[in-house]
């Protein structure tokens, strides 16, 4: 989701992702500094291979531990972007850019929402999409989009080769569903002959994106209309007081019938998802971002369940912190793990005291607000953002070591249906087990 200035209490562009994916696959952070390429330079993805460029951007990429491309992440001009699984009727293609590879390459390359929108277009019709995006289990599907920098957003859908593009006017969110109707701003030059072609309207006057190119089935199963309109509610009612605060609330968010019973139930409906049902995935990792021409703040969890996790503050610092360069994904991966066994034992019951942990982790984070309040944007050094980010790691990691210590010796078991307590059994089982996807 994001939110222009015209929405934020701060005049701040605001964007927020949730990472829901299967539940044993660490999403991990990996930062790129600005690399010079040869000419001729060639670039493998996950599956293909595309034309390099001679200079690529720094970057900050929260990936799949296993992927070449990233779920979400942002650049050194605050080039923000993440996409969504989305349901068409459309084929599926054979193994070409996965969507994540997309987000990738447009970061590495592009400077504003405008020219990553029109990359990730030449991407798809020089490309294709397509290929296995499962970690324990195959899962394909195609892509939308949401692009923000500093001053604009756009939302990209996708249904196979064809697209619709809509340029953000105040608030917007997506989910795993097409949520472009008659109103976009470009297009696929086949877009609509296309699908009076397929018979999925009479005519142009007729065509409405999203009904006529979704799978309606798969698409009302993920749950997605339901995520959809719990953040969108949300923004529209605060629309021009909209903060940082916000967007943790609908990043966490689980609904009436969820709220207090995550840990005991699935909650596929809800923003932050928990799994624990036979379709469903998992939060695997969230983060804000505040930009303004000034000063791009982030705030990452690096871990699963944003409800359970704590919002760390980030910035493109010289001396690298809180995250790892591409030869260190084994730490990446560790750092991600350490904070799911968290999760687990609070799944198993093993925190005796859960209410102390979420006392200190709000007192926490409420202190980390305070910090970044109390920023001189206009004149702030590099050390004092170094300052406030070993200040708030290092609070972390006590506050995991004391809660983890306090329930390693601990006998417990997860509660709820008996598919729950089957599901996560195995997911745990298996979570510590080395695994490699190829």
């Amino acid at each position: 989701m994001v939110a222009l200035g015209n929405s934020t209490k701060d005049g701040s562009v605001i964007f927020a992702k949730n990472s829901d994916r299967q539940p044993n696959e660490p999403l991990i952070m990996i930062r790129i500094p600005r690399k010079q390429h040869g000419e001729g330079a060639k670039v493998r993805c996950t599956y293909i291979e595309v034309d390099q460029v001679k200079e690529t951007y720094e970057v900050l990429l929260l990936k799949p531990s296993w992927m070449w491309g990233c779920e979400m992440g942002f650049n050194e001009f605050g080039l923000n972007m993440g996409n969504e699984a989305v349901f068409t009727k459309e084929k599926y293609g054979k193994d070409s850019l996965l969507g994540m590879d997309m987000i990738r390459i447009a970061l590495e390359r592009c400077r504003t929402s405008n020219e990553a929108l029109d990359l990730l277009i030449e991407l798809l019709g020089t490309y294709g999409q397509g290929g296995d995006c499962g970690y324990e289990k195959k899962f394909t599907y195609h892509n939308s989009f949401l692009i923000a920098d500093k001053n604009s957003a756009w939302v990209l859908e996708t249904a196979g080769e064809f697209w619709a593009a809509e340029k953000v006017k105040d608030v917007r969110s997506i989910s795993n569903c097409l949520t472009i109707g008659r109103n976009y701003d470009k297009c696929h030059p086949e877009l609509v002959r296309h699908a009076v072609k397929k018979k999925w309207c009479k005519s142009e006057k007729d065509f409405h994106f999203a009904k006529c190119y979704s799978n309606p089935l798969v698409t009302r199963f993920s749950g997605s209309k339901q995520r959809l309109n719990a953040s969108r509610n949300i923004l529209e009612k605060e629309k021009g007081q909209i903060t940082v605060d916000t967007m943790k609330r609908i990043l966490r968010f689980h609904g009436d019938k969820v709220k207090g019973k995550q840990f005991t139930k699935h909650s596929l409906k809800s923003v932050c998802m928990h799994a624990g049902s036979i379709i469903g995935d998992h939060t695997t990792g969230s983060y804000i971002a505040i930009l303004n021409e000034k000063l791009c703040t982030y705030l990452i969890t690096g871990s699963s369940t944003p409800c359970l996790s704590i919002f760390k503050p980030f910035w493109l610092t010289k001396e690298e912190i809180f995250s790892f360069r591409e030869d260190e994904e084994d730490a990446a991966i560790d750092y991600w793990r350490k904070r799911e066994l968290l999760h687990r034992y609070i799944l198993e019951n093993k925190v005796p005291n859960l209410h102390s942990y979420y006392t200190e982790r709000d007192l926490l984070e409420n202190r980390v607000d305070e910090m970044l309040a109390s920023l001189d944007i206009e004149s702030v050094s590099e050390g004092r953002l170094l300052e406030i980010m070993d200040f708030t790691l290092t609070r972390e990691e006590e506050l995991i070591d004391k809660t983890i210590a306090a329930g390693i010796n601990r006998k417990g078991k997860v509660k709820g249906s008996p598919y729950f307590r089957h599901y996560w059994k195995k997911q745990t089982k298996n979570l510590y087990r080395p695994r490699a996807k190829f």
